[in-house]
């Protein structure tokens, strides 16, 4: 019964357990001895270059959006071709810094042609919305600096320093999730609104949505939630993965600190994207959004060689509190049983 209940529970939460050289508990010497050299020689030079790269990118945006009211409207003309020229390029610059020297990019070649005229035939129907799986933070870097698109972000988020700035030049949708009160029951019509926009004007950046609504150890494909598919748009999948040898560039257990510590401390970080054609709905799947978000994930679950899993961001929180709890995570989690999972 016991057993019963320890495999259940880890089917449960394996989406989000790491399994890096780091998620032991004992670190070995070799990369004691790696973190050691690194914490002196490329953290440093990591840090003061991308701090510089935030810098100079704050100052284009600050020109760019001299005598210009953000909070009305996104950017256009001039003023947008060199906020998007200047930050896709200073992205992937920042990319490179961080470790991820080059990124694997696949464009998938499919023949299938769905019934009803859905799939993946030819239109000029432009996508109004990105959709990908989640890993890493590193996912939002990655699609600044391939299509550089507007993202759903909380209103603190405006509010930072230089990043609200820069977030209000992408043309982030800012919505309030922390509270939930009447005038804010039309988030979802919201981002509705403007993936239609940005799929009938040019001019309006595209949406980037993460349907899981958080991250994984990238292994793993959650539910997809239907904000992206409401009013029945095309879509653009595209799929990340982070091959590893040391540690795993995944966020999804562990605390921010220590995962930039050590993202920032590995000599070389892998990243591999498969980009899927434009997935144009059919009929039955413009009427039922669940429907069409279902498609969309077996779709990239098939191509992209993910495992489905049925847990979400509640399954997350509770693993993270049992992680926060050590002693009952050990009786729920034997260390050797997390360790020695894929052996």
């Amino acid at each position: 019964m016991e057993d019963q209940t320890i495999t259940e529970l880890e089917r449960t939460y394996a989406p989000f357990i790491r399994r890096d050289v780091y998620s032991g508990g004992k670190i070995p010497f070799s990369e004691i001895a790696l973190l050691a050299i690194a914490l002196f020689t490329i953290v440093p030079i990591r840090l003061i270059i991308g701090m510089w790269l935030i810098w100079v990118y704050y100052i284009v945006c600050r020109l760019c959006t001299w005598f210009w009211d953000l909070d009305r409207c996104f950017l256009v003309g001039w003023r947008r071709e060199v906020v998007v020229r200047v930050g896709r390029f200073l992205c992937r610059v920042f990319m490179f810094v961080l470790g991820f020297y080059w990124i694997n990019e696949y464009y998938a070649i499919l023949h299938e042609i769905k019934d009803e005229k859905g799939g993946f035939h030819e239109e000029l129907e432009r996508p109004g919305v990105i959709v990908s799986n989640h890993v890493s933070y590193f996912d939002i870097l990655y699609h600044m600096s391939d299509s550089f698109p507007s993202f759903v972000a909380k209103v603190s988020v405006s509010k930072l320093p230089a990043v609200g700035l820069i977030s209000k030049c992408l043309g982030c949708i800012f919505v309030q999730r922390e509270t939930r009160t009447s005038e804010l029951l039309g988030v979802s019509g919201l981002v509705t609104e403007r993936i239609e926009e940005a799929r009938l004007n040019r001019h309006c950046p595209i949406v980037m949505i993460f349907p899981e609504g958080t991250t994984t150890n990238g292994d793993y494909l959650l539910p997809f939630k239907t904000g992206a598919f409401l009013g029945g748009a095309p879509v653009l999948p595209i799929i990340i993965k982070y091959p590893y040898q040391r540690f795993s560039p995944a966020w999804e257990s562990i605390s921010g600190v220590p995962h930039a510590f050590l993202v920032l401390c590995q000599w070389i970080n892998y990243m591999d994207v498969i980009k899927l054609p434009v997935y144009y709905p059919s009929e039955n799947e413009r009427r039922n959004p669940q429907i069409y978000a279902n498609n969309v994930r077996k779709l990239i679950a098939h191509e992209g060689k993910l495992i489905f899993s049925d847990s979400g961001l509640a399954e997350k929180r509770d693993y993270l509190a049992m992680l926060r709890s050590p002693w009952e995570a050990d009786c729920i989690f034997p260390s050797t049983l997390i360790d020695n999972k894929d052996e």
